[in-house]
C-alpha cells in the first residue's frame, strides 16, 4: 500500500519535493519521550500526539507504545522507507526505527496497522550490534532505496570516532556500512545527495565524553568535534575532512537542500552558535561561516554564554532555515533564497536561560527550543525542549521535575514569520507515570527531515 504521492509509481514517499509540500496535512505526529535520567524507574516510550484541529483530543497524546526495557533513552529515529524508493511497489513507509543511545538496542515499530497506535515490531539487540560491528551509541537513521544506515557515535566500548551501521529491509545486521573513516575524530549526523555522489557527516564527541554531562574542560582537551567530512557515497570513503577552527566547535546538525539537484546545504555548530553554508563548486566544496548568534554575559555563568544551535532544518522548497538556540532560548526563521546570504525573518521566545519567556501559553517552561521538525506544506513547526538526558540535568535542572513540553510555530511560508500558536501545548508533567521529557517529532507521511531524492 502506498501514500498519496502525487506520483505515477507505487513506492513511498513523493516524486519530488514539490509533491511533498502537497501531501496531506498531519493528523498525528510521534514523539520520543524519556525517563531515563528523570528517576522514573519506567521505559522511555513513542507517544502518538493528535494535531487534528478538527479532533475532540487536539493536542493530546492519544497512545504510548512503550520499550520493553527502562535506561535507552530513545533519542532519534527514522523510517524504514521514504522517497528514496518512492519507484519500489514493494517497500512501504511502515516502521520508524528507533534506537536507544545508551543500549544500542534497535526498536521497530509499526505505524502503518493503526496510525494511532503505533505496535513494537521487533528488536534488534544492542549487544549484538557491538558484537558484529563493533559499533555502539545510534544516532542519525536514514534509509536509502531498500537499505537502511545509521550513525554510531562510539565503538563498543564508547570511544570515537565510531562509524556506520548498515541493516537490510528487514533489519538484519550487514555490518559496518563505512570502508575508512579517514580522519573522522568522532561521529553525529549525517545526510547524503545521491545524484552528487556527496555525504556529509558531523562531530559531537565520543559517548564516553558527552553522556556523563557537559564538561568545558572536554573542549580544551580536544574532546569534542569541529571537523565535518565529505565523503565519496559510492565508494564509501571519507574524501575531504574540514577543520572549522574555533568558529565551527561541535558541528552538529547537518543539511543538505531537499532539491536533489542542488549540492548546497548547512551545518550549525553547537558550540560556536554558528550556521555554516557549503556547496559544491567545480568539484571543489566551499564552506563559509554564514550566521553568526552572539554569546551573552550571564551573571553566575562560567563563560559568555553561547546560544547553543542544537537542531536545524530546511523547509522542504529551500526557502527557509530554521534553528533553535538551546541555552539562549529563541528560535529563529531565515530566508535561505540566496543560501550564501541567510536573511532572519522569524523569531520567537520559548523559556531558555534569558529569561525572556519564561512562560509561553500560560505554562512555565524549563528548558528551551530544541529538537524542531516541520511540516511539508512548511506551515507548522513542532517544538520539543529536551536535549540529552545528562545536559538537561545540568543546564535545566528543574525539567527532571516538571517535564518537558510540545508546542506549534505556525510559519509564514511565503513572507516570513513566526508565531506561536496560542491553543496548543502538550505538557508531558502530566504523563501517567510522571513527568517525561520530549525529544525528536516524525510524522507518519514523512517530513523536513527524512526524505531523500535520488
Amino acid at each position: 500500500m502506498s501514500e498519496a504521492n502525487g506520483s505515477c509509481c507505487a513506492g513511498p514517499g513523493y516524486a519530488s519535493p514539490q509533491e511533498a509540500i502537497k501531501a496531506p496535512r498531519e493528523k498525528v505526529v510521534y514523539t520520543i519521550c524519556i525517563y531515563t535520567g528523570t528517576g522514573v524507574e519506567k521505559p522511555d516510550y513513542l507517544a502518538t500526539i493528535d494535531v487534528d484541529e478538527a479532533s475532540s483530543t487536539y493536542g493530546q497524546v492519544v497512545h504510548r507504545t512503550e520499550m520493553p526495557i527502562i535506561g535507552d533513552e530513545l533519542h532519534h529515529m527514522g523510517w524504514n522507507a521514504c522517497s528514496s524508493c518512492n519507484e519500489d511497489g514493494s517497500m512501504e513507509r511502515k516502521y520508524l526505527i528507533i534506537p536507544g543511545v545508551r543500549t544500542t538496542n534497535f526498536y521497530i515499530v509499526d505505524t502503518a496497522t493503526d496510525p494511532r497506535k503505533p505496535t513494537l515490531f521487533k528488536t534488534i539487540d544492542g549487544d549484538e550490534i557491538k558484537a558484529k560491528t563493533n559499533l555502539s551509541a545510534p544516532h542519525t537513521v536514514h534509509c536509502l532505496g531498500s537499505d537502511i544506515i545509521v550513525s554510531m557515535l562510539g565503538d563498543a566500548d564508547g570511544n570515537g570516532p565510531g562509524g556506520f551501521l548498515h541493516l537490510t529491509k528487514d533489519f538484519e545486521i550487514v555490518g559496518r556500512w563505512e570502508k575508512d573513516l579517514g580522519e573522522m575524530k568522532y561521529n553525529y549526523d549525517f545526510w547524503y545527495q545521491p545524484r552528487h555522489n556527496m555525504m556529509i557527516s558531523t562531530e559531537w564527541a565520543s559517548p564516553n565524553t558527552f553522556m556523563p554531562g557537559f564538561d568545558l574542560e572536554d573542549v580544551a582537551r580536544g574532546k569534542y568535534g569541529q571537523h565535518v567530512h565529505f565523503w565519496d557515497f559510492k565508494n564509501r570513503t571519507v574524501e575531504n575532512s574540514i577543520d572549522l577552527g574555533e568558529e565551527g566547535m561541535i558541528p552538529l546538525e547537518a543539511r543538505f537542500h531537499h532539491n536533489p539537484d542542488s549540492t548546497h546545504g548547512f551545518v550549525g555548530a553547537a558550540l560556536a552558535s554558528n550556521i555554516f553554508h557549503f556547496h559544491r563548486d567545480n568539484g571543489k566544496i566551499e564552506i563559509n561561516k554564514v550566521i553568526d548568534v552572539p554569546t551573552v554575559d550571564v551573571e553566575g555563568f562560567p563563560v559568555p554564554m553561547p546560544s547553543l544551535i542544537t537542531d536545524i532544518l530546511v523547509s522542504m522548497d529551500d526557502k527557509f532555515l530554521y534553528f533553535s538556540n538551546w541555552l539562549h532560548g529563541d528560535l529563529r526563521q531565515y530566508d535561505i533564497s540566496d543560501p550564501a546570504n541567510p536573511k532572519l525573518t522569524g523569531q520567537v521566545w520559548i523559556g531558555g536561560l534569558l529569561g525572556k519567556a519564561p512562560e509561553v501559553n500560560g505554562h512555565s517552561v524549563d528548558g528551551a527550543p530544541q529538537m524542531i521538525q516541520l511540516s511539508l506544506d512548511g506551515k507548522r513547526l513542532y517544538v520539543t525542549t529536551s536535549l540529552f538526558s545528562t545536559w538537561d540535568n545540568q543546564f535545566y535542572p528543574s525539567m527532571k521535575e516538571k517535564g518537558g513540553i510540545m508546542l506549534i510555530v505556525d510559519c509564514d511560508n511565503e513572507n516570513g514569520g513566526m508565531t506561536i500558536r496560542e491553543d496548543f501545548i502538550v505538557d508531558f508533567n502530566d504523563e501517567p507515570h510522571g513527568p517525561a521529557r520530549a525529544h525528536e517529532t516524525r510524522y507518519p507521511g514523512g517530513d523536513c527531515s527524512s526524505d531523500i531524492w535520488v
